[in-house]
């Protein structure tokens, strides 16, 4: 665990007006059982920085569905060998997924609401993960949803998902960078990326719930499109929704 005195919300006073590296470096050095949660563009990003910063200290996790797209996968892959690193992949309970199957069919988010599909090949794979961690690190940012992550900090406690008892810490370097920012340390550091983002996909999940964005639209208009903008989460960063 960490050595951390203050309570969360002064040290996100203090980490608000720092870099994202500066965050990177602080939560790394604080924590030994943290992660990275990868799955877009600003997690190579986050994975970038950590390994400048402290190579043998990073430590790499991804939620598989089953539903990502072919493209995704490469992107794995091409992470896994532009920085020689492990990526523990996480999958869903393969009997809760037969029995949604089953039950529901593969396409019931397009009429049920996506949380119930998303609660067993996300949510459940990402509670199994954060069980055996003190802290994570993810690529949230203020204006990637309306609603939902405009208030983030960049340090926080995260009870959706902590252990009995026990505090989980969550980390998010780039809550203050727009997707210019990121785009911008993706090309000027040769970052590897999924291809999708040159087929005008812009925020990717998983394959029949992810369509390209047009001109003038918001980033998470390509997800779950066929239900109300503000609502746009999945429920991995549940603790955002909490009032």
């Amino acid at each position: 665990m960490s050595d951390q005195i203050l309570p969360i919300v002064d040290i996100d006073l203090q980490l608000s007006g720092q870099a994202p590296e500066e965050i990177m470096a602080y939560a790394l050095s604080k924590f030994k059982n943290i992660a990275i949660s990868f799955s877009g563009a600003e997690d190579v990003v986050l994975i970038d920085m950590a390994h400048k910063i402290s190579p043998e200290k990073v430590q790499i996790f991804s939620l598989d569905t089953g539903r990502l797209h072919p493209e995704t996968y490469r992107f794995f892959e091409k992470v896994r060998d532009h920085y020689s690193v492990n990526i523990d992949i996480v999958f869903p309970d393969t009997m809760a997924l037969n029995n949604l199957v089953r039950e529901k069919g593969l396409f019931s988010f397009y009429t049920d609401d996506h949380k119930e599909c998303c609660g067993v090949r996300k949510i459940g794979p990402l509670r199994r993960k954060l069980l055996t961690l003190d802290a994570w690190i993810t690529g949230q940012r203020r204006d990637q949803s309306p609603g939902t992550r405009s208030a983030i900090p960049v340090i926080q406690d995260d009870m959706a998902f902590s252990r009995p008892q026990e505090k989980l810490v969550k980390f998010n370097p780039l809550a203050n960078w727009t997707s210019q920012q990121v785009w911008a340390y993706i090309r000027q550091n040769n970052l590897p990326y999924n291809e999708l983002h040159d087929k005008g996909f812009v925020s990717i999940g998983c394959e029949p719930c992810t369509r390209p964005t047009g001109p003038g639209q918001h980033e998470r208009e390509g997800r779950w499109w066929w239900e109300e903008a503000t609502a746009k989460e999945c429920g991995l960063h549940e603790v955002n929704t909490k009032k």
